[in-house]
């Protein structure tokens, strides 16, 4: 079975007080039998990540943590970089890879994003590796090209057997921000598309890795996308920044 998961990205948002106080009342806010359901991630910026972790531990949240980047070297000259090995001592379970926002402002490259993920691995993490075409690409006919490329190529070097201890998560960038997802057919499409990939690179994976959606996600219409088989949860923006909002999303979401 896979386990649904929801993956609430701050962004370059909120100091670490702001980001003390979100997640608390996230938890208030969450009953038990949510993470029954499904798996709650929140990925901090930077500076709140262990300010989050401890608040988390001490008050024994059952939130998931997660990193917005990572940088593929264990040590060394890298100034402003933070390594795997950083973020696996303060107990980062998630680290999102590939991000649309990171391919686009720092020209990061799909074989770059797969040294991302060889090196999250190498500390028992777990990748979330963000794909997803631009609408230029959309509306040339590449979509699937895109998309397969940044799969194949964020994957490689990464044993058959590991893949389903990685996210995929499809985020179409003409639809983030927009205020207007993909529609369910889009998504759908695109999803089975995924899956069929990660099978081509190892049996059976398609069937056993999370594949998720995000762009434009709301309280409104994560119920919609969850409702469809081949979606195991959410990448989530704007609409994880406020702990109402995000809380009636996951609950309408689970239940």
């Amino acid at each position: 079975m896979r386990k649904p998961i929801i993956v609430g990205n701050w962004k370059m948002n909120l100091t670490h007080l702001e980001s003390i106080a979100l997640v608390q009342k996230l938890s208030y806010r969450l009953e038990r039998e949510v993470f029954d359901s499904c798996e709650v991630v929140v990925c901090p910026p930077f500076t709140s990540l262990r300010s989050v972790q401890t608040t988390i531990d001490s008050d024994k949240m059952e939130i998931a943590l997660g990193a917005q980047n990572v940088n593929e070297n264990d040590k060394g000259a890298f100034t402003g970089e933070v390594s795997a090995s950083m973020l696996s001592k303060i107990t980062v379970r998630y680290v999102l890879v590939g991000h649309s926002e990171r391919r686009a402002h720092c020209h990061e490259t799909n074989e770059q994003t797969s040294l991302k993920v060889k090196a999250v691995r190498k500390f028992e993490m777990t990748p979330i590796l963000c794909v997803g075409e631009t609408r230029e690409q959309r509306d040339a006919g590449e979509s699937n090209a895109v998309v397969e490329a940044q799969v194949r190529e964020g994957l490689a070097g990464i044993a058959k057997g590991d893949i389903e201890n990685c996210v995929i998560a499809y985020e179409p960038v003409w639809a983030i921000g927009a205020g207007q997802p993909a529609t369910i057919e889009q998504a759908n499409e695109m999803i089975f598309h995924i899956r069929g990939v990660l099978s081509s690179l190892s049996s059976g994976s398609g069937e056993t890795t999370r594949v998720i959606y995000g762009a434009s996600v709301d309280p409104g219409n994560a119920k919609m996308f969850l409702s469809q088989d081949g979606i195991d949860g959410l990448l989530v923006g704007g609409a994880s920044l406020e702990a109402d909002d995000f809380s009636r999303l996951v609950i309408s979401a689970v239940k």
